[in-house]
């Protein structure tokens, strides 16, 4: 529920960075955003292996992975995991140059506004929110 919280967390915070017209509102609203992108990356590392101990814990052959929802669980983790390399952290360095150059020319500049807007973080960010509903909706419901 951490991960969730976090998840959230950044994502009202972003959003009220992406709706400023002043660069500074903008440019707190995104440190803003910090302590719940730390509660993202925390929590999503300790997941898995909260998660492989439970299983062991409660005498899951194979952790678990032999069970269906926990399998396909653990394969919607990784592929949101791969996200961080493949989209996140390079997206999120080009945002970081757009939001320096946005607070060194003083104003929100066309360039911030299509970083806050860029497709692919939002197709990733989506994938996320859908992913952790589906896991948690698997692991209430056991469907399989």
């Amino acid at each position: 529920m951490l991960l969730v919280a976090g998840i959230i967390g950044r994502w009202i915070t972003l959003r009220q960075a992406q709706q400023a017209d002043d660069i500074e509102v903008a440019a707190r609203f995104t440190e803003a955003a910090h302590p719940f992108e730390r509660m993202v990356v925390t929590s999503s590392m300790l997941i898995l292996p909260a998660g492989l101990l439970t299983a062991w814990a409660q005498d899951y052959a194979w952790l678990g992975l032999t069970t269906g929802w926990m399998l396909v669980s653990t394969l919607i983790f990784a592929a949101a995991s791969a996200l961080v390399p493949t989209v996140f952290l390079p997206r999120g360095r080009a945002f970081e140059r757009a939001l320096e150059e946005a607070r060194a020319a003083g104003s929100v500049t066309p360039a911030l506004r299509d970083a806050f807007r860029d497709p692919q973080v939002r197709a990733a960010h989506g994938f996320e929110m859908i992913g952790i509903a589906v896991i948690v909706a698997l692991m209430v419901l056991k469907p399989f």
